[in-house]
């Protein structure tokens, strides 16, 4: 019997023949945490007598959740994040340098074949480049940092085949919340998820990435893409190596298959206060909006943005609506700068705050009013999320329809714009 990617992964940094079910002790090759999770890491790290990461390539720490800072309180926070990674030599990443989960592929932490944790939730971001990557507590990931190992239970695997190819003004986003509006929000618990077929084959990474961070939302524990000339041509662009590649076998064990035709997949919206809880964005066309939101881990990157500007250009956002942008990272908004894509968004009436998490989390920028419906490109919309735990309703939704929205004042299927 062959074996699924994460069988493969966890079996070679295990040095077991292990299959799903099994419980095995792995080498881990990367660890991260960010601002909101570092304290307790650090805490458990300190009475451990931690001298350097075990990990293979190490680990890093990256301020974004509360960037720029927005009180004393987190100030100090940030200082003893700071301390500690200056004393044991661990990189961090800066104010205003992006989101994680851009910043650790950019930066070639995270290759095709690794097994990686993160004490973040949507680490599993990373598996778009053919990794095994998880979000764990901050406990796990001192654990990992500190012996370089981990124990895990190898997850069953789901496949999900999407045929097919995407109409206009559709895409990664849409088919992620369909998904998981067809399998819900724990549909999919503890499993690795593949996603393949023609739709998939000839999506571009940065849509690859949307797919990995929302499987999270359907309780997956990894989402491993199979390695092909995307990947490959992805990492080379960026001076990164190529890893060690793995495939499932063709006679692997999937506990379950799931198809889609991408041809059927129309503008989605996924309403208050459940990822799970979609609907299509023409059925909410009676719905204003007051804030509207690109950016976050999930879609903030240059073809995110680039799609928002294609359907702004020229436009204007409605008179009352906040449209806020915040770019995955540095160099994605350096990028969208060169190509005149920021001067396009900027014109229409964007409002740009530096790459990171931004209002997605609710910490700082961009917190809503009671009252206020917002729709955002981030990954939860339960209550709470940016901020506010009273009457806030969250539609999460693509780039296109975001802008679409923000022009219109209401939520609008892209197509109709």
């Amino acid at each position: 019997m062959g074996k699924t990617i994460a069988e493969k992964v966890l079996a070679s940094h295990s040095g077991l023949d292990s299959a799903a079910g099994d419980i095995v002790i792995a080498s881990v090759d990367f660890a991260m945490s960010q601002d909101g999770t570092s304290t307790m890491m650090i805490r458990e790290l300190q009475e451990l007598g931690f001298g350097s990461p075990k990990t293979k390539r190490g680990m890093a720490i990256v301020i974004d959740h509360n960037s720029p800072c927005p009180s004393v309180d987190v100030a100090k926070i940030h200082k003893t994040i700071r301390d500690f990674a200056k004393a044991k030599s661990i990189p961090i990443h800066e104010v205003g340098e992006g989101v994680c989960h851009q910043l650790v592929p950019e930066n070639g932490k995270a290759l095709p074949g690794d097994l990686v944790v993160g004490a973040d939730s949507h680490t599993c971001t990373y598996g778009a480049l053919n990794s095994c990557s998880t979000g764990l507590g901050s406990a796990d990931v001192a654990a990992a940092a500190f012996t370089g190992r981990l124990w895990f239970k190898v997850p069953e695997t789901f496949l999900v085949n999407v045929e097919g190819g995407f109409i206009p003004r559709v895409g990664a986003k849409d088919l992620a919340l369909k998904v998981i509006g067809s399998l819900t929000s724990d549909g999919a618990t503890y499993r690795s998820v593949e996603f393949s077929g023609e739709a998939i084959d000839s999506m571009a990474m940065d849509g690859r990435f949307t797919i990995a961070n929302m499987s999270v939302e359907m309780g997956a524990k990894f989402c491993p893409f199979a390695f092909d000339k995307t990947t490959a041509e992805w990492l080379t662009s960026r001076g990164i190596g190529n890893g060690t590649p793995v495939a499932s076998d063709f006679d692997c064990k999937y506990e379950k298959d799931f198809d889609f035709d991408a041809a059927d997949i129309v503008p989605t919206v996924s309403k208050p206060h459940a990822v799970d809880n979609i609907s299509d964005a023409t059925d909410l066309r009676d719905i204003e909006i007051q804030q509207a939101f690109l950016g976050t881990c999930t879609n903030g990157r240059l073809n995110d943005l680039r799609a928002a500007a294609e359907i702004l250009k020229g436009k204007h956002v409605k008179r009352g609506v906040r449209f806020i942008v915040a770019p995955a990272s540095r160099t994605i908004l350096i990028e969208a700068m060169d190509k005149g894509i920021v001067s396009e968004l900027v014109k229409a009436g964007a409002s740009f705050v530096a790459p990171g998490c931004g209002p997605c989390v609710g910490t700082h920028a961009g917190i809503p009013s009671d009252g206020d419906n917002v729709i955002s490109t981030a990954n939860r919309n339960f209550r709470g999320r940016m901020g506010n735990n009273n009457k806030v309703g969250i539609y999460l939704a693509s780039p296109e329809t975001v802008a679409a929205s923000a022009l219109t004042g209401n939520i609008t299927d892209p197509r109709e714009v």
